[in-house]
């Protein structure tokens, strides 16, 4: 048996009135997804526990079976894990995001939030800058790596893995003094970092050029998302299940590296709408071919899309996914003539309207070729919820998935 669980990150919305009431998972034209929803398992799921933060590590580490309320030590480790650091146990992990905050001659604590991605900006240019905060900033107990697009990392000897840091995706649009980390309560450290890095970054030659084409500055460092070194047990021990994971985020990699995954890296694979929608069903089927019997491959392009808030972009982000991901790899699976089954879900929502994650349940569905189930006619939220087919805890998915 072969096992393919696709997540199209953010996927899941709220109804929007320029659609015709209806969301971009059920405006976007995904005969695949709509073909197997017909005879499968379709319900929906919570994969954040109510008392969390809906956050990517949570659901996707619920998805692979991680109860998160025991394993979710914050992104950051596990992106940390992704980029070949080799943490210590006296080591801190802090995610740190190169934004785009206002630059009108205002204070540090004025300025707006434009953008938590600065653009996307690219990682070749983002190196550059974090090699400026490096220069700035490091010294034998602080250390800056370079990961992916805008998303970096801090490692920080006897760091505090427990401050409250206020999410950049959150708060976009705001003035950023009501977020800041603050002095009074143990993040001076890190308040008095993001407002030097204002004047390191704002005027570098990278953000210049930026400008000079029109594009955002990354402008400001954001810390968030502290963690130690995690500790996950093996996937393979735990389902008996050789799996691999196909991501172009360093936290999904970080999760299947840590539960001793193989994981996959796809050239071309960016993280947004424009991502190797082919690439990705290419190195899944190759994984198939190698061995792997689960393959978990991971799009992030509704949720980027979601964030920014993007409709049109969210609506072709699904189609894609439908068309280049899900639609070949199944031809595939259906060609080697063993059995196999398919989950799709989003981790969790990134609705337009919020341009941030939502708590709320998602839907899912579960494909198996050996069996003919009565599903519904489309797959969406709205017809998911029908079901009535409802799981309180994502992280016993892969129960339903597996049958064990």
């Amino acid at each position: 048996m072969k096992y393919l669980v696709l997540i199209p990150d953010g996927m899941a919305d709220e109804p929007i009135e320029a659609l015709g009431g209806l969301t971009p998972m059920a405006k976007a034209h995904k005969p695949c997804m709509d073909a197997l929803a017909k005879v499968s398992l379709v319900g929906t799921v919570s994969n954040v526990p109510a008392d969390m933060v809906p956050e990517s590590d949570t659901a996707n580490l619920a998805i692979l079976s991680y109860d998160p309320k025991i394993y979710s030590k914050g992104r950051s480790p596990l992106e940390a894990v992704s980029m070949g650091i080799e943490m210590q146990p006296d080591e801190t992990a802090y995610r740190c995001n190169v934004v785009t905050l206002s630059d009108n001659g205002e204070a540090y604590e004025d300025k707006i939030i434009i953008d938590h991605s600065a653009d996307e900006i690219t990682t070749a240019e983002a190196d550059e800058l974090i090699k400026a905060l490096q220069a700035h900033f490091g010294n034998d107990e602080r250390h800056f790596y370079t990961g992916v697009s805008y998303r970096h990392c801090l490692i920080r000897k006897n760091g505090n893995d427990q401050y409250n840091f206020m999410r950049p995706h959150d708060i976009l649009g705001r003035r950023i003094g009501d977020y800041l980390p603050r002095v009074d309560d143990g993040g001076e450290e890190f308040y008095r970092m993001m407002k030097e890095s204002f004047d390191v970054l704002n005027h570098h030659p990278i953000n210049e050029a930026r400008r000079a084409r029109g594009l955002k500055p990354a402008n400001s460092a954001w810390f968030w998302s502290p963690g130690k070194k995690p500790q996950l047990p093996s996937f393979t021990e735990k389902w008996n299940l050789a799996g691999a994971v196909i991501s172009a985020v360093d936290l999904i990699k970080g999760i299947g590296l840590c539960a001793g995954m193989k994981s996959i890296d796809v050239a071309g694979a960016t993280g947004n709408v424009h991502t190797n929608y082919k690439g990705k069903a290419d190195a899944a089927i190759e994984a198939f071919k190698d061995g792997a019997e689960l393959v978990y491959v991971h799009v992030e392009g509704p949720d980027e899309c979601g964030h920014r808030a993007e409709l049109e972009n969210k609506v072709i982000s699904v189609e894609r996914i439908d068309a280049e991901i899900l639609t070949p790899v199944l031809a595939y699976l259906r060609e080697t003539g063993e059995d196999f089954k398919i989950m799709i879900l989003p981790d969790h929502p990134t609705p337009i309207r919020a341009r941030t994650h939502t708590i709320d349940p998602v839907p899912f569905l579960i494909y198996s070729s050996d069996a003919v189930l009565t599903g519904v006619d489309t797959f969406n939220e709205e017809t998911a919820a029908a079901k009535k087919n409802y799981l309180a805890n994502g992280y016993r998915l892969m129960e339903l998935l597996t049958g064990n």
